[in-house]
């Protein structure tokens, strides 16, 4: 996001700009899970985006360098979505929203097995994921 589109120099606030609504951050987990995917991908997901939503979302995170777009290998109709280093970045932040989403919410159980794997070895674990991110985008 340009400088002059700032709201404040508060690096929170700055932050929030980019990726702070609930769609930006489904979609980055999204792609953390999945390490890529699909328009449609997205328009499956359980929280039922909206397609209007979507595209806006996907066009900041592209524009703020967070994700970026290629070519399907498999169809030309589609294109691939894929983290950037920059919202790779993000997955340390994304693992202490699911630390403290346990504390306080109900949680599926798959979410249960890979938070005790990170309760583990959180750095471990953040590691590992983020490398296994950037093969992919390599």
């Amino acid at each position: 996001m340009a400088d002059s589109k700032k709201r404040s120099d508060c690096p929170i606030s700055s932050s929030l700009e980019v990726w702070g609504d609930k769609w930006s951050l489904l979609i980055v987990r999204d792609l953390m899970f999945a390490k890529q995917c699909t328009y449609g991908d997205f328009l499956k997901s359980g929280e039922k985006i909206a397609t209007n939503i979507l595209a806006s979302r996907l066009q900041t995170l592209e524009e703020n360098g967070i994700i970026t777009k290629s070519d399907h290998p498999g169809s030309k109709a589609k294109v691939l979505y894929q983290l950037t280093q920059k919202g790779i970045d993000l997955l340390p932040l994304m693992v202490e929203i699911n630390l403290w989403a346990e504390k306080y919410y109900d949680l599926p159980e798959d979410r249960k097995a890979m938070l005790s794997e990170v309760k583990k070895d959180k750095e471990g674990f953040i590691k590992k994921m983020a490398n296994d991110l950037k093969e992919s985008i390599s």
